[in-house]
C-alpha cells in the first residue's frame, strides 16, 4: 500500500491529534442474547498518527457491508459492529490497527462472551483482520483489497476460512500480494478461496453489489448461515474462485 505523509495538524484542531479514548467496539446490532458476531475493519494509510477525521472516506466505504450483512441476518442473533481507530495509520512496528482491534475483540468478549467471530477487512484493515485471524474466538476472515506486504504471516491461520476479493487493477494495493498470501495460508491449513473481482480497484465502487454480495456470502457461509443452494465460497481448494 502507497503511504501517504500525514498532513499536518492544524493549530485549531490540536485535540484531534490526541489519541481518542473512546471504546474501539463500534455497535450496528447487539441482540440480547448474541450468538456470533460480524467485525468490520476498514481501510487507512501505512503512516498517520492523527485520529481519523469524523468524515473519514474509508469507514464510510464499510457501511454498505455492514448494512447487507445486517440485512441478510435480520432474523439470526448475530451482532455486527466496527473498529474505531484511534490512530490513522498502520504505523509500523507499532501496529496501532491491529491493537485497536485486539481491544474491540476484547470489549466484544466482554459484552457477548465465547462467541464465533468473523472479521471483515478492507485494505489495512484487510491487513489486520489476517493478523488476528488466528485467535480463538475468530472463526474467519474475510479481507477486502487487502493490504499484503510480502512475509506476512501465516502459520496461525491454520483451520480458519480466509476469503480474499481482490481486483487485479488495484492500484493501492496489490493482487499478487493477496494470492500469495492465499497461497501460503492454505499450505498451512487454512480453508481458502481466492477470488478474483472483475472490476472495483481499491475503493470498491464499480460493481459494488458484487462486492457486498460475496462478502457477505462468505461471512454467512462462516458462520452455517448459507442457504443450502447457495454456492460456497470457502472450499478449502488453491484455485482462484469465480467473481460470477
Amino acid at each position: 500500500m502507497k503511504a501517504r505523509p500525514p498532513r499536518p495538524a492544524r493549530a485549531a484542531s490540536a485535540r484531534r491529534s490526541e489519541p481518542d479514548d473512546r471504546d474501539a467496539l463500534v455497535l450496528r446490532r447487539s441482540p440480547a442474547r448474541p450468538q456470533a458476531a460480524v467485525l468490520l475493519l476498514h481501510g487507512g494509510r501505512a503512516d498517520g498518527l492523527e485520529t481519523p477525521p469524523a468524515l473519514n472516506l474509508p469507514a464510510l466505504r464499510m457501511r454498505p457491508f455492514a448494512t447487507a450483512l445486517l440485512r441478510a441476518t435480520r432474523s439470526s442473533p448475530v451482532l455486527v459492529g466496527r473498529v474505531r481507530y484511534r490512530r490513522r495509520g498502520w504505523n509500523g512496528e507499532r501496529q496501532d490497527t491491529v491493537r485497536d482491534a485486539r481491544r474491540a475483540l476484547a470489549e466484544l468478549r466482554r459484552l457477548a462472551g465465547p462467541v464465533p467471530v468473523v472479521l471483515v477487512g478492507h485494505s489495512m484493515g484487510g491487513r489486520a483482520a489476517l493478523r488476528l485471524g488466528g485467535l480463538d474466538e475468530v472463526r474467519a476472515v474475510v479481507a477486502l483489497a487487502p493490504w499484503c506486504p510480502e512475509g506476512e504471516p501465516v502459520a496461525h491461520l491454520a483451520g480458519r476460512r480466509v476469503t480474499v476479493l481482490h481486483d487485479e487493477s488495484d492500484r493501492v494495493t496489490r493482487a499478487a500480494g493477496s494470492w500469495d498470501l492465499v497461497h501460503r495460508a492454505q499450505e498451512a491449513g487454512a480453508r481458502t478461496a481466492a477470488v478474483p473481482m472483475p472490476r472495483g480497484g481499491h475503493t470498491m465502487l464499480r460493481d459494488a453489489r458484487r462486492w457486498h454480495r460475496l462478502a457477505t456470502g462468505a461471512v454467512l457461509d462462516a458462520l452455517g448461515m448459507a442457504p443450502q443452494d447457495a454456492k460456497r465460497t470457502g472450499t478449502g481448494s488453491l484455485p482462484l474462485g469465480s467473481a460470477g
